[in-house]
């Protein structure tokens, strides 16, 4: 039995995992600032939901103060640090890149210096393949150069990664970037396409679809990544990056197709330009995955949009 400490654990990926986590017989603290990007009263319904009844330490603060967050580390007994807490969103980053570089840069920071000064020996931290930007190899491979983000949001998930390396570099801190491929799945981040789409059918209102259509997304359903995640807080490597995704892209037209099926409803669409700062495409390649930490994602398209909108309609009580 490990103390994991877990950032960002009333988040989507955060609090499956943290219910997992739990399931598996280990003790959980869970940092979250409970912020206002989307609904924080969802935000709590999520961790009601998932954590009601489970035995976990919250404690509602910004990792981005060093004071506030070393006195978790004071009082707790830490074994690892699940580090899933960041600010996300591609458009929203180009909105407002401050928060961004405030939270995803300095709050990891803060964390990995944390880990150093209390003696934590293994880090394991959300990357995102928004880090590839507009790569042209397919699919994408850890060793892809990845100098050329074309978000904010991008760079600083860049930019954590080479601050996570530089702490196991100098520090011999046991470290590992997962990069998510768009994770989707029940309770999932209500600013995400397909959540967007979800509530549009219901309420039979009108969905913009950007680049008219044409582009691919390695969706990758939450209880896969969650299986990636828990392997990799149990291998601890000296230092790696891997990829997480499905390795199975699928067209955003068919992904439609699927999830009208599901609802049940034909959706009103309006093919919109393609926005800055999106990528036509994401394809992850997972061999490393599948070597290293023995990951197989179990969950289909199909499987994984009817069982998000089983429990849509469910929380909506449609």
């Amino acid at each position: 039995m490990k103390n994991i400490l877990i950032t960002g654990g009333a988040g989507f990926i955060g609090c499956h995992t943290a219910k997992k986590l739990m399931e598996l017989g280990n003790n959980i603290i869970i940092i979250d600032d409970f912020n206002d990007y989307y609904d924080v009263g969802f935000k709590r319904e999520r961790v009601k939901a998932l954590l009601n009844g489970k035995e976990s330490k919250i404690y509602e603060i910004d990792f981005t103060d060093y004071s506030e967050i070393e006195k978790v580390f004071k009082k707790e007994k830490i074994d690892q640090i699940c580090h899933l807490g960041a600010r996300a969103g591609v458009r929203y980053s180009i909105i407002n890149p401050f928060i961004y570089e405030k939270v995803n840069i300095l709050g990891t920071l803060n964390l990995l210096e944390l880990a150093k000064n209390y003696e934590i020996r293994h880090f394991v931290a959300a990357s995102s393949s928004s880090v590839y930007g507009n790569n042209k190899k397919i699919p994408f491979n850890e060793n892809d150069e990845v100098n050329e983000p074309i978000s904010p949001y991008a760079a600083t998930k860049r930019a954590m990664e080479l601050l996570v390396y530089n702490y196991h570099h100098l520090y011999n801190l046991k470290t590992t970037c997962l990069r998510f491929f768009t994770v989707y799945g029940p309770w999932g981040r209500p600013d995400m396409a397909y959540f967007k789409f979800a509530e549009a059918l219901m309420n039979n209102e009108e969905i913009e679809i950007f680049n008219k259509g044409e582009m691919r997304r390695d969706f990758t359903y939450i209880d896969d990544i969650v299986e990636g995640i828990i392997a990799a807080l149990t291998k601890e490597f000296e230092f790696e990056i891997i990829n997480l995704g499905n390795n199975k892209p699928v067209d955003l037209d068919y992904f439609i197709k699927s999830l009208e099926k599901n609802m049940g409803k034909i959706a009103k669409k309006n093919y919109l330009e393609m926005q800055p700062g999106d990528v036509k495409e994401t394809y992850a390649d997972i061999e490393k995955a599948k070597r290293l930490l023995n990951f197989e994602p179990k969950t289909n398209i199909e499987d994984g949009l009817k069982k998000f909108v089983d429990w849509f309609k469910d929380w909506k009580k449609v």
